[in-house]
């Protein structure tokens, strides 16, 4: 039987085999002994009454065969020992209601969805299943659905605590006690991994799932229990709920950051391109250019005057200035039209482009640091470039240090100097050598095995676009620290 599908898989093993002889492979729950008739404090009751009755037999034994003062003796005896029972009980029964309260205490006062529910024909089913041979639940219930949803309807949501009641609105617990399948909506797939793991003998189980609140709104809530241990504790099962809508919507919007991120890079990563196929063209055409113009003077004079000589260079002027052309419309065809020009709030920016770049920098043994002035002004620019800054210099920072001993920081410092933002964003790594300080910004100039050289031509243009400035300098620990600003 495969794992139980989650996205939140618990890392605790399965329970144990019982170790009596039994059907192979069966879930330990299955081969517990049934529980005890009389456990706990139901015992210690039925004790205390036993010595309450006793002593009154005793009593009555004596006082028929040794009349007189042995009998008083006993008697006296008889009500001394029903005192003390009746004091154990009192004292049993007192500490039962203790527990129920301290139990109901925790479960309405705490501070997370807590449902009980009873699963007992879930288990049986199950049970009947595996005892019959069926080992891949999943692939019984994705053959016979009907039983599946038959089941679904068995298992009963017994009590909700009022944290419940108070995250979705619901006017009371009614709205929840009763049939799960009220619940989940048709395209709930985690019903049928309840019994998966069940038939697995889980200890705990986690998934996501999505509810319809009582008002008619569906919402994703991450479930998680700890699972029987015996066929009896099937009838209340405690599961704790925990809405996670908003964080799923969180982590979608991060990933078409994310998505939006990319596309920009490498939008920009051809503009880098294009910018330096124009640097590296555009001047022998101009060359070119020139010398044609100068040509088609002299040969214009009454002397030379050639006319087919006239005509060639004048074809050579021509495919120059188209050449320049293409060049451009290339720039200009993989450049962003315009910028989206928005209010940004730095800090946030830096940190969010952290979450964009966690995994790099994790992966690489780093740790950032993010220091700011309080009262920064926001900068008026464009969100994605901007943090397209961040996240190539924070990935930069901790690439530099993946092969250094010690600590490896990156530290993002932000302050108001006049009427620009200065940040800064510096590491613990070997550093950058003076004499290729102005190069790395250059296109294709790459201090990394592999580099392709763009990433500090992308930031230096897009700071530029925004009226900034970007450079480098050694950082006061040592390693390297690039800055920029931004005007407010």
């Amino acid at each position: 039987m495969g794992q139980v599908f989650s996205r939140w898989p618990s890392a605790a093993p399965p329970l144990a085999k019982d170790p009596r002889p039994g059907p192979e492979d069966l879930p330990a729950w299955m081969l517990a002994a049934p529980a005890r008739p009389w456990p706990g404090k139901a015992r210690d009751l039925t004790a205390a009454g036993l010595l309450v009755l006793a002593p009154a037999a005793l009593a009555a034994l004596g006082a028929a065969a040794w009349p007189g003062t042995a009998a008083i003796g006993l008697a006296l005896l008889a009500a001394a020992a029903a005192a003390l029972a009746g004091a154990m009980a009192a004292r049993t029964l007192a500490a039962l209601k203790a527990s129920e309260e301290r139990f109901a205490s925790v479960f309405e006062r705490a501070g997370i969805s807590l449902w009980r529910e009873d699963w007992s024909a879930a288990g049986a089913a199950v049970a009947a299943l595996r005892c019959a041979g069926v080992s891949d639940i999943e692939s019984h219930f994705a053959d016979h659905p009907e039983e599946l949803r038959a089941i679904l309807a068995k298992v009963l949501i017994k009590d909700v605590n009022a944290f419940t009641l108070e995250e979705t609105g619901a006017p009371d617990k009614s709205a929840y006690v009763g049939p799960l399948d009220r619940l989940l909506p048709p395209t709930d797939q985690t019903f049928v991994q309840w019994l998966v793991a069940f038939g697995r003998g889980e200890r705990h189980f986690r998934s996501e799932a999505h509810i319809a609140c009582p008002d008619g709104t569906e919402i994703d809530t991450l479930f998680t229990a700890r699972l029987p241990e015996n066929a009896a504790g099937f009838s209340d099962i405690v599961v704790a709920s925990l809405d996670i809508t908003e964080f799923k919507r969180a982590q979608a919007r991060l990933a078409a950051a994310e998505v939006k991120l990319a596309r920009t890079s490498r939008i920009m990563a051809f503009g880098a391109v294009s910018a330096s196929i124009a640097h590296e063209v555009n001047t022998p055409l101009a060359a070119i250019t020139a010398n044609a113009q100068a040509a088609l003077r002299w040969l214009k004079r009454p002397a030379p005057n050639v006319e087919e000589a006239v005509a060639a260079l004048e074809d050579v002027a021509s495919e120059a200035a188209r050449a320049r052309d293409v060049v451009a419309r290339t720039r200009s065809f993989f450049g962003e039209a315009a910028m989206e020009l928005v209010k940004v709030d730095l800090v946030r920016a830096a940190r969010e482009a952290n979450l964009f770049a966690e995994a790099e920098i994790r992966a690489k043994g780093a740790t950032v640091h993010l220091t700011a002035e309080p009262g920064l002004p926001p900068i008026t620019g464009d969100l994605v470039q901007i943090q397209q800054v961040f996240v190539n210099l924070l990935v930069n920072a901790a690439q530099a240090m993946a092969g250094c001993a010690g600590r490896r920081d990156i530290t993002v410092g932000l302050q108001r100097r006049g009427e620009v933002v200065c940040v800064t964003v510096s590491d613990t790594g070997p550093g950058i050598e003076p004499a290729q300080r102005a190069q790395v910004f250059e296109p294709f100039h790459s201090t990394k095995p592999g580099g392709m050289g763009v990433g500090l031509a992308i930031c230096r243009a897009c700071i530029d676009s925004h009226g900034g400035d970007l450079w480098v300098e050694e950082a006061p620990g040592g390693g390297a620290a690039f800055r920029f600003t931004l005007p407010i």
